[in-house]
């Protein structure tokens, strides 16, 4: 038994150092390849381009052919408008036949009275002058004094 002992450490003793000098053998380095393969950049692009084409088309067509959501036959009319602070109004409204006179502010309308529809649309005597024709007016003036003093 002690010979086979022997001798089996005799053949490990003597593999071992030949073991020892030789590397696996490893395959030559080779890079990774590229996430696209060639041309896939241009698929890439060719169907962004794509799927772009489509949502401006769309938009084009739901502009195009959208239905009016305002007032069908026009049963709503703005008569008239008046400023009565930096952000409220107060608006005259013709709505089939009547006439609401609404107080409009940033967030929230009121309706402040209802009345008949008049004969008439509101007289012009009460609104304002336009800025350009009191501006045109006042220039006037002040220029007319100079020449004549």
């Amino acid at each position: 038994m002690l010979k086979s002992v022997l001798s089996l450490s005799v053949l490990i003793s003597t593999s071992l150092p030949l073991y020892a000098q030789t590397e696996p053998q490893r395959p030559p380095y080779a890079p990774p390849s590229t996430v696209l393969p060639e041309g896939g950049m241009l698929q890439m692009m060719v169907g962004l381009l794509l799927v772009l084409a489509v949502i401006v088309a769309t938009a084009w067509l739901l502009k195009r052919f959208a239905l009016n959501h305002g007032a069908p036959n026009g049963n709503i009319k703005v008569i008239a408008g008046a400023a009565v602070g930096q952000r409220e109004r107060v608006v005259l409204v013709e709505v089939n036949g009547t006439w609401l006179v609404l107080g409009v502010a940033p967030g929230q309308v009121r309706t402040l009275h209802t009345m008949p529809k008049g004969h008439s649309e509101p007289s012009s005597e009460n609104t304002p002058i336009s800025p350009r024709k009191g501006f045109q007016d006042w220039l006037q003036q002040m220029t007319d004094k100079r020449n004549a003093g």
